[in-house]
């Protein structure tokens, strides 16, 4: 999907000043079938980004009004043609500033979810964000898959093991780029 109208009416106005902007990291996690031999490990869907080739988890802008759970659902809908479910707040944190090829600079309020689709469901590339989409172990990623993506993969499994001793990340900042480290 091309970037939304609402950021290119704000770009008439502002031009390539930072925007902040509420975004979502959709976790897709596939548990281990019961019965699965001891060894098995969940899955994660992935999709490959066109623009750079990393493989990431779905993510998305939330259009004005719009419930950032809905955001995540409608992108999952959007990039990969699955029906999804959010099952669990993993975090919140900042992410950027990117400044993109065209000189566009934002800035973006992450939340990221956990969410489900249905058991066989498998992802079709609907869109032209991304190349691919693809079921990975969460013991064997790709190497493209960026520091900050692994982390929230790792949380998204441990949200699920153990969803009562759980408790949400604040930040997604690795501890030395914190403020006072």
């Amino acid at each position: 999907m091309p970037t939304p109208k609402f950021i290119t009416d704000l770009r008439e106005k502002i031009g390539h000043d930072e925007l902040y902007l509420p975004a979502c990291s959709a976790i897709i996690i596939r548990p281990v079938p019961e019965g699965a031999p001891i060894w098995e490990v969940p899955t994660v869907l992935l999709v490959q980004r066109a623009d750079n080739d990393k493989w990431t988890p779905i993510d998305g802008i939330c259009e004005p009004g719009e419930e950032i759970s809905m955001t995540a659902v409608r992108e999952v809908k959007e990039e990969v043609g699955l029906d999804a479910r959010v099952e669990a707040l993993l975090g919140v944190g900042t992410n950027g500033p990117i400044t993109y090829p065209n000189g566009d600079q934002c800035r973006f309020m992450t939340t990221v979810m956990r969410l489900s689709v249905p058991d066989d469901a498998e992802p079709v590339i609907s869109d032209d964000e991304n190349v691919a989409a693809k079921w990975f172990s969460v013991a064997h990623l790709p190497s493209s898959v960026p520091a900050r993506s692994r982390l929230m993969i790792g949380d998204a499994v441990a949200q699920m093991k153990h969803p009562q001793g759980f408790k949400p990340r604040m930040g997604f900042m690795k501890r030395s780029e914190m403020p006072g480290r």
